[in-house]
């Protein structure tokens, strides 16, 4: 499986002000589990594995230790506020947040293994806003795609032609208004997710803060 990763925004325009929460799980279906993980300080974790390849969104910064049961060296790992990293299963290990402070990660785990989907549509976001929209990563499974919007904002009509997950990096407050014109209010606070199904719209920001987002979008 190829795995592409680029990083094209400044990450974490405001995530880093994203209240720690417990651990609980966001929402669940036939595609995928999205979990918020709340790591705490100096706490080892008991040995598990993931069996699931995961899309990890980081939501406070941190620094993680890992330990290993097949013989493999200890590995520390650092993460910004509003990182994505891909996350293939990798056996047994044992983690242990070595930094000061506890961070949430909210966990897409992926129950199917993908079709590699392109996405072939001329309204695609990081096509028709290349400024707002980037990819993050993509391979067989998934698409990532960081959005932002700055205070006021408008971008075009675009297409999501993926069921695809949302993790919300900052509060949102969009207007979108649909093909036939149609309008609603988007509403939710940092650290929320969601699931959505494919649509096309166009959205303005409503709000006076920048507003970051991640989207999951999921290749069945």
């Amino acid at each position: 499986m190829k795995t592409i990763s680029v990083t094209l925004f400044a990450v974490g325009v405001a995530s880093a002000a994203i209240a720690v929460a417990p651990s609980s799980t966001l929402f669940e279906n036939d595609q995928v589990k999205a979990v918020c993980a709340l790591e705490k300080v100096h706490v080892k974790g008991k040995a598990h594995e993931h069996k699931t390849n995961r899309v990890m969104v980081y939501l406070q910064p941190g620094r993680q230790r890992f330990e290993f049961t097949d013989g493999r060296k200890p590995a520390t790992f650092e993460y910004k506020a509003g990182e994505v990293k891909w996350s293939p299963p990798e056996g047994m290990h044992a983690p242990e947040v070595i930094s000061d402070q506890p961070f949430n990660i909210v966990e897409v785990e992926l129950k199917k293994p993908g079709t590699g989907k392109k996405i072939t549509t001329k309204l695609d976001p990081v096509k028709v806003a290349p400024k707002n929209y980037k990819v993050e990563l993509e391979n067989d499974q998934v698409r990532v795609i960081r959005g932002h919007m700055a205070p006021h904002e408008s971008v075009p009509m675009h297409e999501h032609t993926l069921n695809r997950v949302t993790v919300f990096l900052t509060d949102q407050n969009i207007l979108s208004t649909a093909q036939d014109g149609k309008t609603q209010t988007a509403v939710h606070k940092a650290g929320e997710a969601t699931w959505g199904a494919p649509n096309t719209h166009k959205e303005q920001n409503m709000s006076d803060k920048p507003f970051e987002v991640i989207i999951v979008e999921v290749k069945d």
